[in-house]
């Protein structure tokens, strides 16, 4: 789920091995795709504790897996001087698209939420254009308008779709918050890739992570005080659920990063489709809430423009790569 750790992967993707056993890649990412998913779905199953709060909870996990890893690369934690500033607006950008994500899965249908986070590569593509000056073709602008149309299919706007909209948890009002935080968690996801590109390799990934988890964390806590959310679970399941949302992503993260050491990106990001149909399937049998035609339509916009997005990126860089070779 966590889209800026398939970002983030590919800086240090660089040097890649041929995988020792075929599809070995492939399988790590359909694993991922299967943790961030159930990480999700325990999301949805906790009842007393705010989204910044699990938030908080996953900052402290990462930081616990990070932190042996910066001192056995000896990275430091505050990276190079004239990076730190990119560091720190990545470790914003990274926790707030955590804490948006994490609050419309809470209001609004897991799938709905799944659907829209996954179209974080085309405004990669997008703001690649406006601040990395980035080639941005006409394909690109198609696949940009789909993945709007497919937003706007799960959003189901009243001025459009009317007032009686149906397939959705709770009050419309919800919903519709719950859509405008997965479209901002989705934009901010496409800009700490924007930076991280900028960084390039000359930062380790563990440093990346550490400022997302610290800068989240110091956020998250602020947060709570000011809305004065802070409190531990008061049913045991809950804090079970915590747990075990912490243990997944950090568990979908290591997959991830591994499918990334030994397969190339493209067709890692097309595996990655997954998460929508682990979503899917989720929903209907763990929480009985069958999608909508629309959702589903919506999906299917969404992921044929982040495949069709990812393919291109892939040819791309292949094509350059066979250049390189000449």
């Amino acid at each position: 789920r966590n889209l800026s750790v398939l970002t983030g992967v590919l800086s240090v993707a660089g040097t890649k091995k041929k995988a020792a056993c075929p599809g070995l890649g492939l399988f790590y990412t359909l694993l991922s795709a299967f943790l961030f998913s159930v990480a999700s779905l325990f999301l949805k199953k906790i009842e007393d504790v705010h989204s910044v709060e699990v938030s908080a909870f996953r900052c402290i996990f990462q930081m616990a897996f990070v932190l042996p890893g910066l001192i056995y690369y000896k990275t430091g934690f505050l990276g190079p001087k004239g990076k730190r500033i990119f560091l720190f607006f990545r470790g914003l950008l990274g926790s707030s698209a955590m804490i948006l994500l994490y609050y419309a899965f809470q209001v609004m249908p897991l799938a709905d939420a799944t659907v829209i986070t996954f179209s974080s590569p085309v405004f990669t593509s997008l703001l690649a254009w406006i601040f990395l000056k980035e080639k941005y073709s006409i394909w690109d602008l198609l696949f940009t308008l789909f993945t709007i149309t497919g937003v706007v299919l799960i959003a189901r706007p009243p001025f459009l779709f009317g007032s009686n909209v149906t397939g959705i948890e709770g009050s419309y009002a919800d919903h519709l918050k719950g859509t405008i935080a997965a479209i901002a968690s989705t934009v901010s996801s496409a800009s700490t890739f924007v930076i991280l590109r900028k960084v390039g390799k000359s930062v380790h990934y563990f440093l990346s992570i550490w400022y997302y988890a610290v800068i989240g964390l110091i956020g998250c806590v602020i947060a709570l005080f000011v809305m004065n959310e802070w409190r531990l679970p008061y049913c045991g399941k809950d804090r079970v659920f915590l747990i075990l949302i912490g243990l997944l992503g950090l568990g979908g993260q290591i997959f991830l990063t591994k499918a990334l050491q030994i397969e190339k990106a493209g067709p890692v990001a097309i595996m990655k489709t997954m998460d929508v149909v682990f979503a899917f399937i989720l929903q209907i049998l763990f929480l009985n809430h069958l999608p909508t035609w629309w959702t589903v339509g919506g999906a299917l916009c969404v992921v044929a423009s982040s495949s069709g997005t990812a393919i291109r990126k892939w040819r791309q860089s292949s094509k350059k790569a066979k250049q390189n070779e000449i």
